[in-house]
């Protein structure tokens, strides 16, 4: 039995005749009759009464039309989602991300993102970044954002772009004697005490510093280390130490700390979004357009990525 047998006997059930439902069906009489009957040889019960009066629905009839109703409105609302689904509009992205990217520049992409598609569930995990390199290998997660080129087993598989550029800077409280300097001298922090990410929470970061005093420098060997930034410069307020990390932090507002620059600058690992190079995913392609509007570092990289994904996409 097929959609269109369902259509005939919803027309006819309307129309309470052959010829009229035949007309609305812009086919002949004798093929719909032909049809019907099929129909009510294939269910096994008389569908209709045909009466010099009309053609109108049985008692088997009845119940046979409720449920064709119902199948005809199930088939069109399959076909409304299979649409939706294949142009993104819902489904689900995993992503993972370094803490610092909810500074800048996940609200504005995360925000645009579920304005514009909102019936696509989000499953977002805080991830390091090696944590996240490998949960998106094994296919636990869609995207990852994290600092530095991911490193690791089966990266090759990965498009890897940038997402934004960063610098160090150092944070205080305002009783601490750096307040109120816009910068200050790399060889200064030596002396001080320092707080820092934790090397498994940011480890690009945590190297970068090191190569900066050298492993063994006593200023990094006492640094308090954190889990966040948001604790860098809670504990910088409390006037523990010099807290150092990305300038995204000077996104934080708050009146008991200040923020100055590092000189000579001290460039950080950008951040980075990364995918699966063979991951076809309609949600993941409607994700990396708005990633390409809100993020200008990504550059032509993913313009081609992209470019590629639709040519993929286009069935001959």
């Amino acid at each position: 039995m097929e959609s269109r047998h369902l259509r005939y006997a919803l027309a006819l059930a309307e129309h309470q005749h052959f010829g009229r439902a035949a007309a609305s069906l812009g086919i002949a009489q004798p093929p719909l009759s032909t049809q019907i009957a099929a129909v009510e040889r294939e269910v096994g019960e008389r569908l209709f009464d045909r009466t010099p009066r009309g053609v109108f629905p049985t008692a088997a009839g009845t119940a046979f039309l409720a449920r064709a109703r119902r199948a005809l409105g199930e088939m069109t609302a399959a076909a409304v989602e299979a649409g939706r689904a294949a142009r993104g509009e819902t489904g689900q992205l995993r992503m993972g991300f370094i803490g610092s990217a909810l500074l800048d520049p996940l609200p504005g992409v995360l925000g645009r993102f579920r304005r514009a598609r909102p019936d696509v569930r989000l499953d977002l995990r805080e991830v390091n970044s090696p944590d996240g390199t490998a949960a998106l290998v094994a296919g636990e997660l869609d995207v990852a954002v994290g600092r530095g080129t991911p490193r690791g087993a089966r990266v090759d598989g990965l498009v890897t772009v940038p997402i934004g550029a960063d610098h160090l800077v150092a944070v205080v409280g305002t009783a601490h004697p750096f307040a109120g300097r816009a910068e200050i001298r790399l060889e200064q922090l030596a002396a001080e005490r320092l707080i820092m990410s934790a090397p498994t929470q940011e480890p690009a970061v945590a190297a970068r510093l090191h190569d900066l005093f050298g492993a063994g420098a006593a200023a990094l060997d006492a640094a308090t280390v954190s889990r966040d930034i948001h604790t860098i410069i809670g504990l910088a307020a409390c006037d523990v130490g010099v807290g150092l990390g990305p300038a995204r932090m000077r996104l934080v507002t708050r009146k008991d700390v200040w923020f100055c620059d590092i000189a000579p600058r001290v460039r950080l690992p950008d951040l980075q979004l990364s995918f699966r190079a063979a991951d076809d995913s309609p949600v993941l392609a409607a994700f990396l357009d708005i990633v390409r509007a809100n993020c200008a570092e990504v550059g032509s990289r993913l313009d081609d990525v992209l470019a590629r994904r639709e040519a993929r996409s286009v069935k001959p």
